[in-house]
């Protein structure tokens, strides 16, 4: 199978995937890629330009639509006891330009020690979690004239 194309996550329904595949965000940047679906077809992912691609993106194929899912890996997910420390922490995070995911109440970042500490010394609460990691796509990610779905680079500016 071959996609050269992205549907952006809600722009098409996803209940329509005729298959999927699992990618970490590591991977999810890209311009040329072989994937594995989960049943076992190979895909070349073939793009005129890198993109991030996001977790409910859709590839358009031959064949139909092949669904894009977060693969989960260790992350943080951290809380605070109200919505100003909570801010606080996030410009700490931004300052050190983290990718971060912002899901209202909490934040989720990568597994890190060195920045466990930093949250705890913060006043936050940090938990040690699975799951599907799908940070903000940074300030500057619609800049540049680009049409549709264009994604940052892995240097995300959060501040």
């Amino acid at each position: 199978m071959r996609s050269e194309a992205v549907l952006p996550a809600g722009t098409w329904d996803p209940a329509t995937a005729t298959d999927r595949v699992l990618i970490d965000f590591d991977r999810r940047h890209r311009r040329r890629i072989v994937l594995r679906t989960e049943a076992g077809a190979d895909l070349l992912l073939d793009l005129p330009q890198a993109v991030r691609l996001r977790d409910g993106d859709g590839l358009p194929t031959e064949t139909g639509i092949v669904l894009i899912q977060a693969k989960p890996e260790p992350l943080l997910e951290i809380h605070a006891h109200d919505e100003g420390e909570l801010v606080r922490i996030a410009w700490h995070l931004g300052n050190r330009h983290l990718p971060v995911q912002l899901l209202g109440d909490r934040i989720r970042i990568r597994h890190d020690h060195v920045i466990t500490e930093m949250v705890e010394g913060l006043g936050g609460h940090v938990d040690d979690i699975e799951a599907p990691f799908d940070p903000e796509p940074g300030a500057y990610a619609q800049s540049g004239g680009h049409h549709h779905h264009h994604h940052d680079d892995d240097a995300d500016h959060h501040h």
